[in-house]
């Protein structure tokens, strides 16, 4: 060993979710375990993604249902306030945006955290400033991803939100522009108009929620002109300036659009760059670090979490964290199967998801079936009254008689999801799915309606 290296069993780069289950779990079954992190503990998921954006979320549903009260159930005046969501966010964050506890629990576990940023430095070894690590058993690069920033004229000169500061914000913004239709840029453009911003969304494709179905781009959109923002979909930014203190967007066809804040949401990117991947034969401009289903990424190597590539979730990231402890304890375990890759979209209504979609499944050369039932038409739609609408969408492949994909978006969409997801994963055969007895009247019975109408 040279000078300042230190040897240990495994080193583990990024402590978000997936990272810190694997460090966790390896120090837990007793190897030397160094777990490297230049900013917090746990990741975005809890201080600035998942968990805060659905606090934000839950306090705007709240803030509609009362609303849809008036004409339904007597009359509610509705006052929005975020302040008590970022009050209640700064306590969930412990304290500002402490990982204090987040440390102190993989430390308890065995592991030693280091802070800085990690570069691999060829096979079994992590550069981490002065330190160097050398790992016999594995280094696993959870490195997470970043915010694309699009190559848009004027943009890097004006000051703009990414998710990290529309979490952040203690009120809303009198007027708000949010470029990006996707998930997470629909459901803080929802969010934020419920708390009384003006909200106008831009995207360069020609639906919100591109990446899912057609009709449950419609159903969103729908619910997004019910709350009164305005969506600019086909409409690509091209130019951003500061006049007035708003930011202004200029369009591709000459119009422009302006906000008091302009947040920023056309995706996600990769941490792969800045690893110092070709000091182990690795491309550095690869879009992700592709693994196998056993999460190897090369010698003493494995992957795990958005910067595999496959799926930004957090659900992912765990699922694959369990593959990875595995592989390297030597361990039997199964190979990664993503047929059941389920998500969500937290809009009002929720859009949840499960592996392909119609097109999709037509550009597998699946011969596919469609099943489709409208919620506002099931018994459950019609009692939810207001915020009913929504649509449960199957894909059959009609050879093997098997769901490879379906969407449920309507109210609580991502909770009926769960029988779906099952039943892609499981491959339990659209036949015994048609034997079920489904609980009267329920959201999930929706499904039974859509079974049905695969049969035309």
């Amino acid at each position: 060993m040279g000078d300042g290296e230190q040897q240990v069993d495994a080193v583990v780069i990024g402590m978000g979710p997936g990272g810190e289950e694997v460090a966790g779990r390896l120090a837990e079954a007793g190897l030397a375990v160094i777990g490297v992190e230049s900013e917090l503990v746990g990741g975005e998921c809890p201080y600035w993604g998942c968990v805060p954006s659905k606090m934000m979320i839950r306090g705007s549903t709240l803030i509609a249902e009362a609303r849809r009260a008036d004409g339904y159930a007597g009359s509610a005046t509705v006052t929005p306030d975020l302040g008590p969501v970022a009050k209640r966010i700064r306590a969930e964050a412990t304290d500002n945006w402490d990982d204090k506890v987040a440390a102190d629990r993989f430390e308890g576990k065995g592991g030693r955290l280091v802070r800085g940023s990690a570069v691999l430095d060829g096979p079994g070894r992590v550069r981490v400033g002065e330190d160097t690590f050398v790992a016999s058993r594995a280094v696993v690069v959870a490195s997470g991803s970043a915010p694309v920033i699009p190559p848009i004229e004027g943009l890097a000169d004006v000051s703009y939100w990414t998710n990290r500061e529309a979490i952040s914000a203690t009120r809303a913004p009198t007027s708000l522009v949010v470029l990006g239709g996707g998930a997470v840029g629909v459901e803080l453009a929802q969010m934020f108009a419920r708390y009384g911003s003006e909200v106008t969304v831009v995207e360069a494709a020609d639906r919100i929620l591109a990446l899912e179905e057609p009709e449950a781009s419609e159903v969103v959109a729908a619910a997004l002109a019910e709350d009164g923002l305005t969506v600019r979909t086909g409409a690509k930014a091209v130019h951003v300036s500061r006049e007035g203190g708003d930011a202004v967007v200029r369009l591709e066809d000459g119009t422009s659009v302006r906000g008091a804040e302009l947040l920023v949401s056309v995706g996600r990117r990769a941490r792969v760059k800045e690893l110092g991947v070709d000091s182990v034969g690795l491309d550095p401009d690869a879009r992700a670090l592709e693994v196998d289903d056993r999460m190897r990424a090369g010698e003493r190597l494995w992957g795990v979490g958005d910067v595999t590539g496959v799926g930004a979730f957090t659900h992912m990231a765990m699922y694959q964290a369990g593959i990875a402890v595995a592989d390297i304890l030597g361990k039997a375990g199964e190979p990664a199967d993503y047929r059941g890759l389920s998500r969500v979209t937290f809009t009002d209504p929720e859009v949840g998801s499960v592996g392909l979609t119609e097109q999709a499944a037509k550009d597998k050369g699946l011969t596919v079936r469609i099943g489709t039932a409208q919620v506002a038409s099931s018994a459950r739609g019609w009692i939810h009254g207001p915020g009913g609408a929504g649509v449960i969408k199957l894909v059959m492949d009609d050879a093997a008689g098997l769901l490879v994909g379906a969407t449920s978006a309507g109210p609580w969409g991502g909770e009926v999801l769960s029988m779906l997801t099952l039943a892609v994963h499981a491959k339990i055969p659209v036949a015994t799915l048609k034997t079920m007895i489904y609980a009267y009247p329920t959201f999930h019975g929706g499904v039974l309606d859509a079974l049905t109408d695969l049969d035309g």
